[in-house]
């Protein structure tokens, strides 16, 4: 029954080794628990910090990357909104060039065909002239043989005329 009625001088020793325990725990125990334990609080702490930092440097970037893109679309609108201008007024100044060197060559085949018939016309007038000058010649000699040939041969001449 002695340990379950403890006699004071028990009680007091057992309560000066608990404080002895106590204070031993807490000069080589706790103190470097409590330290670890502060460490490890402000290691937390600051990756908590650095993640917070990181995570607004993320949605800075992410703005920042949706401002780029944006920009490059617009970019890439403009260049578009160039390229159909560019390509257009080319159009334009080919059809232009086009219709132009469509005029000259109609010009130049008018021209062809007004020299071709003006070559026509003068070959038409020489052959008119040498028969001219044939019926002419002829009627003269025989405008002296007699009269009566040459008035056939006139009739005769007009006729082969009529046929060419």
């Amino acid at each position: 029954m002695e340990l379950v009625t403890p006699s004071i001088g028990l009680v007091f020793w057992t309560f000066i080794a608990f404080i002895l325990l106590l204070i031993l725990l807490k000069k080589f125990a706790w103190t470097p628990i409590m330290g670890a334990i502060h460490d490890r609080e402000q290691s937390i702490d600051e990756a908590l910090n650095k993640a917070e930092l990181a995570k607004q440097e993320m949605a800075r970037l992410t703005s920042q990357n949706q401002d780029l893109m944006q920009q490059a679309r617009a970019e890439r609108d403009e260049i578009l909104k160039e390229a159909k201008t560019l390509k257009d007024g080319i159009l334009n100044e080919a059809k232009k060039q086009a219709q132009v060197e469509g005029a000259k060559l109609i010009e130049k085949a008018k021209i062809e065909i007004e020299n071709q018939k003006k070559a026509a016309l003068a070959e038409v007038k020489d052959q008119v002239s040498s028969l001219s000058l044939e019926i002419a010649e002829r009627v003269l000699r025989t405008q002296l043989d007699d009269k009566a040939k040459q008035e056939t041969l006139v009739a005769n001449l007009l006729k082969d005329v009529e046929l060419n």
